[in-house]
């Protein structure tokens, strides 16, 4: 989502920072649990199933915490600032990754993962929030969009042929007829064609 600036003309819509917290959270503690079960199966010994909450928990307990704090830190920052942009985010990656950074139990930790945390969400959230970059015009059709990309890195098949040579399921009108040349050349004999198919003959 790209930045919004919070002009006269976008009025902010308040969001439910409650609702969508327990929803990160859920997200977030299930794939903490997710983890959790890998790293119980991987034990050495034999550990019961009853190990991925009695020994591995607390990462999912860390998961549903910092996706909770997370989620729940950039909306409410929203609904306070009546706008939508990165700095929501870096206020909410600053309390998220303190929270991550709760379990070393040391200041410096926390700070750290905090500080991490909030320079990265902001950042992401500055440059267009995608991970495949910024997002198409929805004003421009996407055949339109299409057909454009195939015209501009489109090659004429006299080029593609004249560096690759025919054979190889690439054949022009008049294939058969260069070939039967080139053997009559190459072996001094001249191929017939024949037909395989049954019901051509």
């Amino acid at each position: 989502m790209a930045p919004n600036t919070g002009g006269d003309d976008d009025k902010y819509k308040p969001q439910d920072a409650v609702s969508t917290a327990l929803t990160m959270g859920a997200l977030f503690g299930s794939g903490g649990l997710f983890l959790a079960a890998v790293k119980t199966s991987l034990e050495k010994k034999h550990v019961g199933p009853w190990a991925v909450f009695t020994k591995h928990g607390n990462i999912a307990a860390t998961f549903a915490a910092v996706g909770t704090v997370y989620e729940f830190s950039r909306v409410a920052s929203a609904n306070l600032r009546e706008k939508n942009d990165h700095y929501n985010n870096a206020i909410a990656g600053a309390l998220g990754g303190a929270v991550l950074g709760l379990r070393a139990g040391r200041i410096p930790a926390i700070l750290g993962y905090g500080a991490l945390m909030s320079v990265t969400s902001a950042v992401f959230e500055y440059t267009g929030g995608r991970i495949q970059g910024t997002g198409r015009d929805p004003n421009v059709d996407e055949y339109e969009r299409k057909e454009m990309l195939r015209k501009r890195y489109r090659r004429p098949v006299e080029e593609t042929i004249a560096e690759i040579g025919e054979g190889r399921s690439i054949r022009l009108p008049g294939y058969e007829e260069r070939r039967r040349k080139r053997l009559k050349e190459a072996y001094g004999f001249e191929v017939k064609p024949v037909c395989a198919d049954p019901d051509r003959a």
